[in-house]
């Protein structure tokens, strides 16, 4: 126990705690700004088992911010590298690294079990998909994103509301890292945030569900407030699918451009989210419409246009970055 003495030692923990946190089981989806932080926090507090899904590359653009990785990783799987370090911070934690990105069709099955998640992707598809799956399976969800100069995170569902509840809709416009920059110590903020109501969940400390806390870097100031009674959004809300979930009768619109990818499909239409403001593309009455676009925001906008025309099941499907 002398590895978590600093730790054990508190009330809140104790030798039951550490036991709590020794048997627990974490699932981590994103091994970069949010989730390194996260995953180095909860290694060392001695979280039994945790798993680890990224699919992505370690890139020297990651660098300034994801500081767990060297220039010699470079090319490396993100998952698999991030779990090496682990091995030589604590080995006794074991992390389990999948190189894959998270998909509705792989989610339930590394949701299933888990005590608890955390969303460290930074990706509105991502997010929506762990906070539907979840709610339904009563898993506690830890929800994070940054960007710029500022950052929230927030405890979602397993028993409070879910991300759907407190964001039903996503924004008109969205950047990203690389499009709006972000510094390094926000993102290392919010995902030990996340680590530390993590913790606060396994260990019984507080109520870190229904409740998100904004952080602003200009400022140093952070507000957090509770969101217990929020109701989930009424009516059918757009789901995120798998491209294996296309069947032959659906009605497939590609809102990529052509430069930006090929068809998902030879049956697949090349429209944009204009298009369907006029009310002139609408599926049959027998079809599900199935919203293509990479990261989930173009095909959110246009089922929402298409939804004042067109009443049927609308499905929307984030192909994410094309790797080369």
């Amino acid at each position: 126990m002398s590895r978590y003495a600093r730790q054990s030692i508190l009330p809140e923990v104790g030798s039951s705690g550490q036991a709590r946190l020794t048997s627990a089981h974490v699932l981590i989806v994103g091994a970069g700004g949010l989730g390194v932080p996260a995953l180095q926090y909860l290694v060392g507090a001695g979280v039994g088992q945790i798993t680890l899904v990224d699919g992505d590359v370690v890139d020297e653009s990651n660098l300034h911010r994801q500081v767990l990785y060297r220039m010699a990783d470079i090319g490396k799987p993100k998952a698999e590298t991030a779990a090496q370090q682990m091995a030589a911070l604590n080995p006794e934690v074991t992390v389990s690294p999948i190189v894959a990105l998270l998909t509705p069709a792989n989610a339930p099955a590394l949701i299933a079990g888990c005590d608890v998640v955390l969303d460290c992707a930074d990706s509105f598809a991502a997010s929506y998909t762990l906070s539907d799956i979840c709610l339904a399976q009563n898993v506690p969800l830890i929800t994070a994103s940054a960007l710029a100069l500022s950052g929230y995170v927030a405890g979602t569902c397993g028993g409070a509301p879910s991300l759907r509840a407190i964001f039903p809709d996503l924004p008109a416009q969205a950047g990203n890292c690389a499009t709006s920059g972000v510094l390094g110590p926000v993102v290392g903020t919010i995902g030990t945030l996340q680590a530390q109501m993590a913790l606060n969940h396994l260990l019984g400390i507080g109520q870190p569900l229904g409740q998100m806390l904004r952080y602003d870097a200009a400022t140093l100031r952070s507000a957090s407030f509770r969101f217990d009674q929020a109701p989930e959004p009424d009516g059918a809300a757009f789901r995120f699918i798998s491209h294996t979930d296309i069947t032959a009768n659906d009605y497939i619109v590609d809102l990529r451009a052509p430069d930006e990818a090929p068809l998902i499909t030879p049956t697949a239409q090349r429209l944009s989210v204009e298009d369907f403001t006029n009310g002139t593309h609408i599926p049959a009455p027998d079809q599900r419409a199935v919203l293509v676009c990479r990261s989930g925001l173009r095909s959110w906008r246009a089922a929402t246009a298409l939804q004042h025309t067109w009443h049927g099941e609308i499905a929307l499907i984030a192909m994410g970055d094309i790797t080369p």
